[in-house]
């Protein structure tokens, strides 16, 4: 994805990360299931701001600052389980789907298939997917890149502020 530089994103994560194991005193614990639940549970908030599945309201999608800002936040539990692996990601071709709520079920099942097999292809994979639900939510790899460099440096001053 064109403007998002991955690897910066990788070395801002790791500083979070470090600085989250340290202050709770996590170096030697194994978060990959609670990192993996995180990612479901904002993958579900992000779904909920873009209401694509919701057939039975009138109600608009939420602005597109704040389902930029969910869909980073996925982001950041993604970066953090590769960084728990010592994965490099690589881009996996993955297509993309008919629909919006096909794009949000597919990444469900592929966060599956690495909590089942944490393979460094299913992480890429599942990578992969979620940049692509991010181009089809129509945000550029500048969006994305920007909101998590601005999310990042929220989640350090919460961390200061004992969130």
């Amino acid at each position: 994805m064109n403007g998002l530089d991955v690897k910066r994103l990788l070395q801002m994560q790791a500083k979070l990360d470090d600085h989250i194991e340290r202050e709770h005193g996590l170096k030697e614990v194994d978060t990959t299931e609670e990192k993996l639940l995180a990612l479901q549970v904002e993958l579900g908030e992000l779904a909920n701001e873009t209401r694509c599945f919701k057939f039975w309201s009138l109600k608009p999608a939420s602005d597109r600052n704040v389902i930029l800002e969910e869909y980073v936040d996925g982001l950041h539990f993604i970066l953090s389980l590769g960084l728990s692996f010592a994965y490099d990601w690589k881009p996996e071709s993955v297509e993309g789907e008919e629909t919006l709520v096909s794009a949000f079920l597919r990444t469900f099942e592929r966060i599956a298939a690495f909590r089942n097999a944490p393979t460094e292809h299913h992480y890429n994979v599942l990578f992969s997917t979620y940049l692509m639900l991010g181009e089809q939510l129509g945000f550029s790899g500048v969006d994305i890149q920007s909101a998590y460099e601005d999310k990042n440096a929220t989640n350090h001053e919460r961390q200061e502020q004992g969130y």
